[in-house]
């Protein structure tokens, strides 16, 4: 016999968000940091550069190589869409932006399908809401359209979500997947075709972005969920099992074709391990403020997650969730492992909406509007610092942790920045004027300060991000110093990040050293330097230039001349 529900909600408390403020905070948080920036380091940048070799036609598309180098992950897909895109871009488009394009719409298809995968899930007979003796309580409909509502906030919320969904890299592509796969399995007991279109391209695109084991698990738990936590006493419960065990035997015969099995499996040790405290770090940070609410949906519905049937509106999110714990502990980076199951980590704090009390909604409003208000005001301050010299402090942090760089003025960043900022004020006067019924009302704060804070930061700040993230400014003092014209650069201990950056902020043509003799420059890794002498005869160049990054002094690169031969 199934426990009953936690959940008491009534009719006033389920009314919806507004879909044209839904949509305006999609729009806040997904466009920037996707224009107007340059290319970061270093998987951004290394990923923009395989896709310009693949797009230039300079390597082969089943084994792409940036500066001899194959990439780092076997997934090839993510290349492929920002090649595809800058080919198919108009001129006037730069490369850097239509190579974003497809990624835009994977963070899109991210927000849609979570929304729509809990959506599905709460519309559960498990997860539905206790029913009133004399009515009253939340239609069920109405209830999961404010539990998906409260999801997609939750999403948003999320602090690791920010930069990480803005490259253009195999992660967000691993994202986007893992959320199709979420919907899939989530829809699956109320829809046909959509579910079998997003397993099909979620099970594909996940195993193409390079994660075919992490395909296999949610795919075999996605099957095992479906028969013992069905939505009901469904009838397609098995046909939809069989469904998902051929999605995952196609999926993992794709891999064994394409030859994408890896180990990737690292240990806790002083090496190339993880040590536990700067994981903890990371699970402490990277998903809040949904976190400690899964946790608090874990502890309120607990009686529910093991009943008879299994309750698939928590199963399955903590299955997902589960999955991606275990790869950031497991695996390597971790970060990228743990952004995968934000979607699920979202839906389990969903459910915790409706069963929070007023004084925990309250502690998340204080906190929240407290956090972001002082980090926009501070954000705020140190770009008038930056402009006017005044505070005099917060100008002199900048000028010594950024060296070199110039302040720039946008009368467009600063119109966007005063408009988010004026919404964050309406946004906590609506939300402190009276006492909202809506359920969802506690994550929107979270989920606006995260907007504003991410908003600002891309259009106040992003001068200065790029001068301190991008290798821009280090490669204009590498073609300051070629001089016109240099010809062929030989390369020795360059990592991919800086061969990427140099071919794309430089448009230098590079060689590593010994497949072109004739090259009269050589660059070099300051770090691999002497170390690397033996790659290259010594006695034939001369030290021309030092050029450090001006916000790194650890990563340099020496410049050498080719020395004149003796008459």
């Amino acid at each position: 016999m199934t426990p009953p529900t936690p959940a008491i909600v009534t009719q006033n408390a389920v009314s919806p968000l507004p879909r044209w403020a839904l949509l305006l905070l999609c729009i806040a948080y997904v466009v920037p940091g996707f224009v107007g920036r340059d290319p970061w380091k270093n998987a951004d940048v290394t990923a923009f550069g395989y896709m310009l070799e693949l797009a230039q036609g300079r390597t082969p598309w089943l084994n792409p190589l940036l500066g001899g180098m194959p990439p780092e992950t076997e997934g090839l897909l993510p290349y492929w869409l920002g090649a595809w895109a800058v080919q198919m871009a108009p001129a006037w488009l730069s490369a850097e932006v239509a190579a974003r394009m497809p990624f835009i719409a994977l963070l899109v298809i991210t927000l849609v399908a979570t929304w729509y995968g809990v959506y599905y899930l709460a519309r559960s007979p498990g997860a539905q809401p206790v029913a009133f003796a004399f009515g009253g309580e939340a239609p069920p409909l109405d209830y999961a359209r404010a539990i998906a509502d409260g999801a997609l906030l939750a999403l948003i919320a999320c602090l690791g979500l920010a930069q990480l969904s803005h490259e253009v890299t195999s992660y967000l592509a691993q994202l986007s997947c893992t959320a199709l796969l979420f919907f899939a399995v989530a829809a699956m007991p109320h829809r046909t075709v959509a579910p079998a279109v997003a397993l099909m391209l979620g099970m594909a695109g996940l195993t193409l972005s390079g994660a075919p084991a992490l395909t296999a698990m949610l795919g075999l738990g996605g099957m095992v969920l479906m028969v013992f936590a069905p939505a009901g006493n469904t009838d397609n419960r098995w046909r939809w099992a069989a469904v998902l065990a051929s999605a995952t035997l196609a999926a993992a015969a794709l891999a064994q074709g394409l030859e994408l099995w890896r180990w990737r499996v690292v240990g806790f040790d002083g090496g190339g391990g993880k040590d536990w405290l700067s994981l903890a770090r990371l699970l402490l940070w990277f998903g809040w403020p949904a976190w400690p609410l899964a946790l608090w949906t874990l502890w309120r519905w607990r009686q529910q997650i093991f009943s008879r049937p299994g309750q698939r509106h928590l199963l399955l999110p903590l299955w997902f969730t589960l999955v991606s714990i275990g790869a950031t502990i497991t695996t390597q980076p971790a970060d990228r492992a743990l952004l995968l199951g934000l979607p699920a980590l979202a839906a389990l704090a969903a459910f915790a909406l409706p069963t929070l009390r007023r004084s925990v909604g309250a502690l998340i409003d204080w906190f929240t509007l407290l956090f972001f208000t002082v980090s926009a005001l501070a954000i705020w301050v140190i770009w008038i610092a930056m402009q006017t010299g005044v505070p005099a402090k917060p100008a002199a942090n900048v000028a010594k942790l950024a060296p070199g760089f110039v302040p720039q003025f946008s009368a467009l960043a600063l119109l966007v920045a005063v408009a988010a900022t004026l919404g964050w004020c309406g946004l906590v006067w609506w939300r402190a004027s009276r006492n909202r019924a809506p359920i969802w009302k506690s994550l929107v704060l979270p989920a606006g300060g995260a907007a504003l804070g991410w908003l600002l930061l891309m259009t106040l700040w992003l001068p200065l991000l790029d001068y301190a993230r991008s290798y821009g400014p280090q490669v204009r003092s590498v073609v300051v110093a070629l001089g016109p014209e240099p010809g062929c650069i030989q390369t020795v201990g360059l990592n991919r990040a800086q061969v990427a950056a140099l071919q794309f902020h430089g448009q230098l043509s590079l060689q590593r050293a010994g497949l072109q003799d004739e090259c009269q420059w050589l660059l070099v890794d300051g770090a691999s330097w002497p170390a690397s002498e033996r790659m290259v005869r010594a006695e034939r160049w001369e030290p021309r230039s030092t050029l450090p990054r001006p916000t790194d002094k650890n990563e340099t690169l020496l410049l050498f001349h080719r020395v004149a031969p003796a008459r």
